[in-house]
């Protein structure tokens, strides 16, 4: 199965870092939040990645060369430009890299994927979100259902600290990752190509009228997870990441080093 990821928007709201990298290069612990994503995926078997580029693709297409040939110790044939890295062998991954356009919308990345994802099942996400849901039960729900997506539905993350107030006494105070109540789009998608159908072209919002119109037609079902989820939409969520990371408590790791 193929694991289409949209890679593509500005990330306003993270200024600071994607003035000079589209937001999904932006690093925890010295990797690129993509490389996270996908060595998720990657754990559960899947290593075929088609990823929507937009905003400063060009980083993204020189991420994935450099890694590839920057090992410690290279041969290099200048007649043919064969280069051969040795050191740590290089991910397994087959990643087809799509420039679906600078201004286009979310549903107009995906429908801009369809020639490189063809006639099957496939998974879907954004390159701003991390997560432990298990990929492997997600599709099983999927195809238990029939329907045309599955969506993963999730707590949403806690922005304040949350109190336990017992009169004008704080009995407990936490900084919970995720409420326990209410459950948003999480992002982490399984569809089937007949989704294409609903949406019209460039201009069109993932998030809107396809999904609105798949849950009408009754082809959109939700999988709860109720474990670790945050997308990285701010600086507070790369610096919460980036601190789980250092602090070895990681829940998205599911890889091995």
């Amino acid at each position: 199965m193929n694991v289409a990821i949209l890679a593509g928007g500005v990330g306003t709201r993270l200024a600071e870092e994607t003035e000079i990298r589209p937001k999904p290069m932006v690093e925890i612990g010295g990797k690129p939040l993509l490389w996270h994503i996908m060595k998720h995926y990657r754990v559960y078997g899947y290593k075929k990645f088609v990823v929507a580029l937009g905003y400063k693709g060009e980083c993204i297409k020189r991420y994935f060369v450099e890694d590839t040939i920057l090992s410690p110790n290279l041969t290099v044939f200048p007649a043919t430009g064969k280069v051969i890295p040795h050191g740590l062998p290089p991910e397994d991954w087959k990643i087809e890299l799509v420039d679906t356009g600078k201004a286009t919308l979310t549903g107009g990345r995906i429908r801009r994927l369809a020639p490189y994802l063809g006639d099957e099942t496939f998974f879907l996400t954004w390159g701003d979100g991390v997560s432990n849901v298990d990929l492997g039960k997600l599709l099983d729900f999927h195809r238990s259902h029939g329907k045309l997506c599955t969506l993963t539905a999730v707590r949403p993350p806690a922005r304040f600290g949350h109190l336990d107030i017992q009169g004008d006494a704080i009995q407990e105070f936490s900084e919970k990752p995720q409420t326990g109540e209410g459950w948003i789009n999480g992002a982490f998608f399984v569809c089937e190509p007949g989704v294409f159908n609903y949406i019209e072209g460039d201009e069109t919002q993932w998030e809107r009228q396809p999904l609105e119109q798949l849950a009408k037609d009754g082809e959109l079902m939700a999988y709860k997870h109720t474990g670790f989820w945050q997308c990285m939409d701010t600086l507070r969520d790369k610096r919460l990441l980036a601190e789980l990371w250092e602090g070895d408590e990681a829940m998205w790791k599911t890889w091995k080093d």
